[in-house]
């Protein structure tokens, strides 16, 4: 059969046909148009409601520099670092500066965030304050009344900050009042995986960090605990200790392990030149998650998910200014503490702060500070696993946990004080030759107030440890000098120093698991040395937890015996049966994490 063309004319008529039946069909049966395509009923203009895709941060919310919202309020300040440890407080500040219907104002408080990284113009900042106050201001302009820096460097900051200030007069001293939150994993010691494996392998390594600060401390805790030289001098190499290239700040320290940043130094030990590059870092977000990027290859050797009671976020005010203020200052923590609140149960929240937190620190956007407040463990450039981001909110009950002020618990910030301000101490002594004691330079009194008033309405956030887990990943292995009454599991009166420095250590660790291994020397029985040696780590566990019931809790602290069996010492000599008579204390996890898919 012949193909048929259609003439333009005829294909015209047709369509006119077909068109025609169409609209008599939709004109005889009208409800017929709203079931092929539902008609829009008629309503006024509005914004369209976010399409989240899989993938899309469009659902984050973003901040907007809004005016004071309480400006009639007398303008406070504090400076803060680039940390999530902060969310409460920037929460319950609702932007830069306390906003209109923000908890900050509603407390009393126009509150002014500014991000300051340094800790010299911290310190400065409070100086200019108290001097304002010296000449007669009642509310310097000058300054900053409150900043806010890593608890486990605060002993070095104050000693150099206080000895400024009480030069005024000693009621301008500077005191730490509370704080805000925890860095709880984004702070840490990133090496290669053989140092984790392995500690002493470390010897010898290079790391880039900022030297006496927070994760500078977290590498010195580790280098300790595995009985690892540490070398100071930051112009000189030591095959046989951890060696140190000083970087400005975390961003930097980050930035020259990405760019294979190597320098010339002499070695301590042939006094040549060798030319030695970068091996690790220390730093905290966004600087772990540049270093996982960007290049790759590092692992968390130890960071404050394992030392999780080292780093509050640490607020420190001027003390003659904050007495003649209670009110503001009290208002300004009750606001961050019921924030902190709301953010531990509301993803809403969280996304709120993170969303002012992009905005007043000028870094990233929302969707990042809400992705990194807790730990992610994801691939980095190379493939391999690694964890990045991690920090924590405080409410008023964190605080009286913190500060030692809840029934049965430690002073974990008097801890966290002495035992890293002993770390500065014993590497830069002159720098450092001593430091204020804790009592000195701190003001708990807000805290006792908010206490007082019934503000603690939720519980601590305390680390938990299951009765079964066991310690699969080590983090540290440690002999401590422990005495015990011969032939007996009682302590020596001497001992009692040993065990408050292994208490102090402890409770900075609060995020491991704890096995305690019992040794002893070859004399007598070697079943009743056994029995003993478990005893003797036994009474150790037993003094820990009477000290601090909540910082070991059941399933934390686990007791290993081993009698005579693992001399470290020849036992033929007094000296060397002393040396087997021992305590080890492990630290660890009960697994290693894997990467996301």
């Amino acid at each position: 059969m012949a193909n048929v063309r259609l003439t333009l004319t005829a294909k015209i008529f047709i369509a006119a046909v077909i068109v025609g039946v169409v609209v008599l069909i939709f004109y005889l049966n009208p409800g017929l148009l709203g079931k092929v395509a539902p008609v829009a009923t008629q309503q006024s203009s509005n914004i369209p409601p976010i399409a989240t895709l899989p993938g899309d941060n469009s659902a984050m919310p973003t901040a907007t520099d809004a005016p004071p919202g309480c400006p009639t309020l007398p303008e406070v300040r504090i400076q803060i670092m680039a940390w999530n440890a902060q969310a409460g407080m920037i929460h319950a500040t609702g932007g830069k500066q306390s906003v209109a219907g923000s908890a900050m104002c509603q407390k009393g408080v126009n509150l002014k965030l500014v991000r300051e990284d340094s800790g010299d113009n911290q310190q400065a900042a409070l100086v200019a304050f108290a001097e304002g106050l010296k000449k007669g201001e009642a509310q310097p302009t000058g300054g900053a009344n409150f900043v806010a820096i890593m608890g486990d460097g605060s002993a070095t900051f104050l000693k150099g900050l206080n000895d400024k200030l009480t030069k005024l007069g000693p009621e301008y001293m500077a005191v730490v009042i509370g704080s805000s939150g925890y860095s709880r994993g984004e702070d840490k010691f990133m090496g290669p995986a053989a140092w984790k494996a392995n500690p002493q392998a470390a010897r010898g390594g290079l790391v880039a960090g900022v030297l006496r600060d927070g994760d500078w401390n977290i590498a010195l805790k580790w280098l300790g605990d595995n009985k690892i030289p540490n070398n100071p001098d930051e112009s000189s190499f030591d095959p046989d200790a951890l060696n140190w290239v000083n970087a400005s700040d975390y961003i930097e320290a980050a930035q020259k392990y990405v760019s294979g940043f190597c320098a010339d130094l002499k070695n301590t030990k042939t006094g040549s030149k060798e030319k030695k590059c970068v091996q690790g870092v220390v730093t905290w977000t966004p600087g772990d998650v540049t270093v996982a990027e960007q290049k790759g290859g590092l692992v968390s050797i130890v960071s404050t998910k394992e030392y999780r009671s080292q780093m509050p976020q640490t607020i420190i005010g001027i003390k003659k200014w904050m007495e003649a203020n209670r009110k503001i200052v009290t208002g300004m923590l009750a606001a961050t503490f019921e924030s902190g609140d709301k953010i531990k149960t509301s993803d809403d929240a969280l996304k709120q702060a993170s969303a002012v937190s992009a905005l007043v620190y000028k870094e990233k956007d929302t969707a990042y500070w809400h992705k990194y407040f807790k730990i992610v463990s994801e691939k980095d450039k190379t493939g391999q696993a690694v964890e990045l981001g991690g920090s924590s909110v405080n409410n008023l009950a964190d605080n009286l946990q913190l500060f030692g002020l809840a029934t049965g618990s430690a002073n974990a910030f008097a801890a966290t004080y002495t035992v890293f301000g002993n770390v500065v101490k014993s590497q830069y002594p002159s720098l450092l030759p001593s430091f204020y004691p804790v009592e000195q330079i701190t003001d708990l009194s807000y805290l006792k107030e908010l206490s007082a008033a019934g503000g603690a309405t939720t519980a601590p956030d305390l680390a938990k440890f299951a009765g079964d887990q066991k310690l699969r990943d080590v983090v540290s292995r440690r002999t401590w000098d422990i005495e015990f009454q011969s032939g007996a599991a009682t302590f020596t009166p001497e001992t009692t120093a040993a065990l408050k420095a292994l208490l102090n250590e402890l409770v900075v660790a609060s995020g491991t698991l704890v096995e305690i291994h019992g040794h002893t020397d070859n004399a007598g029985n070697a079943e009743a040395n056994m029995k003993l040696s478990e005893e003797r780590a036994f009474a150790v566990k037993l003094w820990l937890e009477k000290q601090a019931p909540s910082s070991f809790p059941e399933g934390r602290v686990k007791v290993v015996a081993h009698g005579q069996t693992e001399p470290v010492a020849p036992n033929s000599t007094p000296d060397g049966r002393a040396k087997n008579r021992r305590v080890v204390v492990v630290l660890g996890t009960s697994a290693t994490a894997s990467a996301t898919p």
